[in-house]
């Protein structure tokens, strides 16, 4: 498996092209978890994503509840999977990459479910940041953690 970045129930079309785009330019499978607040065929999803979007390496789950079977089934059999999120005290500067990773990001408005996180407390990190900041945006947090991750694998496929 090559890495991947997830989005529960992305709200906010912008921060999804971005995604997208960053993804195709890595190597990098998105994968989208319904549902989504906007349309795939938005205009404003395809702006932001540019003429990156129809290169997506994309697979859309109906459920948050399909997802997390996918997301055990990959752990198991060695993807590192991280659940980023902004309560929890384990930094992207404890993380140790051994091989592909799936980084999953919550909605913009209201983070990763409590009971999915719960599920899995050992797959929480969190970006920095300063002391009473609420979060990043959603698009600049999916590409700080996966370059954090290319970076530790070498920056593979790219130049």
């Amino acid at each position: 498996m090559k890495n991947a970045i997830a989005l529960i129930s992305p709200e906010i079309p912008y921060n999804t092209g971005n995604i997208a785009r960053t993804c195709v330019v890595t190597d990098t499978a998105l994968h989208l978890v319904r549902p989504l607040g906007f349309q795939l065929t938005d205009r404003l999803i395809r702006r932001s994503g540019m003429d990156y979007w129809d290169d997506v390496d994309l697979t859309v789950w109906d459920s948050l509840e399909a997802f997390a079977e996918y997301a055990d089934e990959v752990a198991a059999a060695g993807t590192q999977v991280l659940y980023v999120e902004t309560r929890t005290p384990r930094s992207i500067g404890d993380l140790v990459v051994s091989g592909p990773v799936l980084s999953v990001f919550g909605q913009e408005s209201k983070g990763i479910p409590e009971d999915f996180m719960a599920a899995h407390p050992e797959r929480l990190i969190r970006i920095p940041m300063r002391p009473g900041s609420r979060s990043l945006n959603l698009s600049n947090s999916a590409a700080i953690v996966l370059f954090e991750v290319l970076r530790q694998q070498g920056y593979p496929h790219m130049d």
